[in-house]
């Protein structure tokens, strides 16, 4: 398409855009368990208003926007609480998980290369490891050895330790981990990092506001964090169960000598001193202030309500799992993720069940091996699993009645 040869007027420009999203999701009405996250309509409000006053500020120079340096460090600041940081906690705000993942797999390159010498890179992961740092060791030039869980799709620590060598630079482990729901060992895995002084890095994008409530909430919770002798970094998403706009999260390292490794400087340009933080360059302030916001407004005992309601809702959520002849949980969930598939997959396609489920109007994740339907539930599901309920015994029913097939899809697209 090209241009039009006169600009159109605002409300038109406005109103095209709101008839693209026709077929889009209705994430408002909690009807994503993907993608989209949501503490309620004045969240949201909230969050898109403090996103507009800060949409053209840029965070590459903070000298000339003193406002998002000290926006990024009360956001910094509260995150390393949530983490148990201590005073020495030292961190960035990202555009999400993937660059905070990406700058963990970076800085422990960095590090190993500076301090041992290292030449040849690997990093030592559990098969559940979100697919960032494969990512990351592909856009960084490290090995990764990836070691199968265990049977409760945790991390086999045993296996794990097998496969450090003297080219080790990270140890990876997550809390939770994505595809099952599973908070790993992350004591032994520190502890294996730790004895041979290599990086260990929790990836907490998804539990790292959640479980910092869970446990303040009367959940039994493994340790998982900082308070964890041996990890030296995490990552936590903003953007999820934080409940703040698109584009934020945090890296957290245990001290700032840890975090410079990650950073980024040059003068071998005709432009002048240049240093970045992170991937990015330019670095928009809309998502930052809309973080600082939300966090703001919704409090400690904001972030208790929210917590318990999407607890709530996801265990409400296993129960119906467990309570249905069809279908079995692969773990009961250890914060506010589930995954599910067919207990007699000759019998029952799941995936075909997911595309039964969006003709309904409800969008769930597919994944596998094994093949699986992910649920991330959230604070937006308290009261809505009683109808995604009706729907999926119908799509059940549909899925028996046609004997209909399914495709795996994908977790991302190219597109």
């Amino acid at each position: 398409m090209s241009l039009p040869a006169h600009g159109l007027g605002r409300d038109d420009v406005l109103a095209q855009l709101d008839a693209f999203k026709t077929n889009d999701v209705r994430w408002r009405e909690g009807r994503a368990f993907t993608l989209a996250y949501s503490a309620g309509d004045d969240v949201v409000a909230i969050a898109e208003a403090a996103y507009a006053r800060f949409a053209t500020e840029n965070a590459l120079n903070t000298d000339a926007f003193p406002s998002l340096r000290r926006i990024q460090a009360e956001v910094v600041a509260a995150v390393a609480e949530w983490l148990q940081a201590g005073d020495t906690g030292a961190g960035f705000m990202t555009s999400g998980g993937t660059e905070s993942i990406l700058l963990a797999v970076k800085g422990a390159r960095e590090r190993g290369r500076k301090e041992r010498g290292i030449t040849a890179p690997n990093v030592v992961l559990p098969t559940s490891a979100h697919a960032a740092f494969e990512k990351g060791c592909y856009y960084f030039g490290l090995e990764s050895r990836r070691v199968p869980v265990r049977a409760d799709w945790r991390a086999d620590v045993a296996a794990m330790e097998a496969a450090i060598d003297e080219n080790t630079v990270l140890v990876v482990g997550s809390a939770p981990q994505y595809p099952q729901g599973v908070i790993d060992p992350i004591e032994a895995i520190a502890a294996i990092a730790a004895a041979r002084d290599v990086n260990c890095h929790v990836d907490g994008c998804m539990g790292g506001v959640v479980l910092a409530y869970l446990g303040r909430l009367g959940h039994k919770i493994p340790p998982w964090n900082f308070a964890v002798p041996g990890v030296t970094s995490m990552s936590v998403d903003l953007h999820k169960f934080g409940y703040t706009s698109k584009g934020a999260s945090v890296i957290m390292y245990r001290d700032k000598k840890l975090r410079s490794y990650q950073t980024y400087a040059t003068d071998n340009w005709l432009g002048g001193a240049y240093g970045s933080s992170g991937v990015l360059g330019t670095k928009g302030g809309g998502a930052m202030a809309a973080a600082w916001a939300v966090m703001h407004y919704l409090g400690d005992d904001g972030y208790l309500r929210v917590t318990a309601a999407a607890r709530r809702a996801c265990e409400e959520l296993a129960a119906v799992i467990d309570a249905t002849p069809e279908l079995t949980l692969r773990a009961q969930p250890d914060t506010t993720l589930l995954a599910f598939g067919a207990s007699d997959p000759e019998t029952l396609d799941v995936y075909a069940v997911a595309d039964a489920l969006w003709r309904r109007g409800w969008y769930v994740d597919r994944q596998g091996p094994p093949p699986s339907l992910h649920c991330t539930v959230n604070a937006v599901h308290d009261g809505k699993i009683a109808a995604f309920t009706d729907d999926l015994r119908a799509a059940i029913a549909e899925v028996k009645t046609t004997n209909a097939a399914g495709a795996l899809g994908a977790y991302g697209t190219v597109e």
